[in-house]
């Protein structure tokens, strides 16, 4: 069955997610089709996987690399594997239910209608619409965001968003193996290089829900780089 969008769902140890986020997606009324990169996950989330691929032939995917080797370069393996076939729309979304699938089509819908390169399922473009995290997490990636723009000039509310739909022509036009950060900083540095680039870039609101099931990847190490990252890209700039 043939899609024009590819959904690229990175994973290590979601397999309390995995099924339920796949099976929803493809209920959707516009067809998607899924790649999952896993990172080895130790509690089975890739025998769930293959056994989904016999129900949903060529339309889920699935690359396994050796050893846990971050966010920002799972998504750079998508991209380049996206990239390689004939995907017009590439979206991030992650396992946990964070991104609710009901916002995939919206998101596309932004690029292929209204004209955006890259939308951003933004949680801060209207108010606060984050559910489920403690008050002091949503300052964090609140004011995160405000950091963000503040020291880069980049006019987008929510900077660290992961819930993302590329036009092919971004992900053609940025050096995807001159990108630095592995972290949170990944999507910052990812929307500052399309910026630069002079692509559109749009926010579409969406309500942000913690994850119920499996543990959460943040870490202070992923805080820390987006933090120090940020200030050596507006000093050092980077390659485009």
């Amino acid at each position: 069955m043939m899609s024009d969008s590819l959904v690229i769902i990175p994973t290590y140890n979601e397999r309390e997610n995995i099924e339920s986020i796949v099976r929803t997606v493809f209920q959707l009324k516009k067809q998607f089709h899924i790649l999952v990169v896993d990172d080895s996950s130790p509690d089975g989330t890739t025998d769930i996987v293959r056994a989904l691929q016999k129900e949903y032939k060529e339309q889920l995917f699935l690359e396994v690399r050796a050893g846990k080797k971050g966010l920002g370069t799972a998504y750079i393996h998508g991209f380049q594997w996206a990239l390689s076939r004939n995907y017009a729309y590439v979206i991030e979304m992650d396992a946990d239910f964070s991104h609710n699938p009901e916002d995939l089509p919206r998101l596309y819908h932004a690029c292929k209608v209204e004209g955006a390169d890259v939308s951003v399922g933004s949680r801060y473009s209207v108010g606060v619409n984050v559910v489920n995290w403690p008050m002091h997490r949503v300052l964090l990636s609140y004011f995160a965001s405000k950091y963000v723009r503040m020291i880069t000039g980049i006019p987008i509310h929510d900077t660290t968003a992961g819930f993302v739909c590329w036009k092919r022509e971004v992900l053609e036009k940025i050096k995807l193996d001159h990108v630095k950060f592995v972290g949170y900083a990944f999507q910052i540095e990812m929307k500052y290089k399309a910026w630069k680039h002079g692509f559109n870039i749009k926010e579409v609101s969406v309500i942000f829900t913690d994850r119920t099931k499996g543990e959460s990847k943040m870490s202070g190490s992923i805080v820390s780089e987006a933090f120090f990252g940020v200030i050596k890209m507006r000093i050092n700039g980077l390659p485009r």
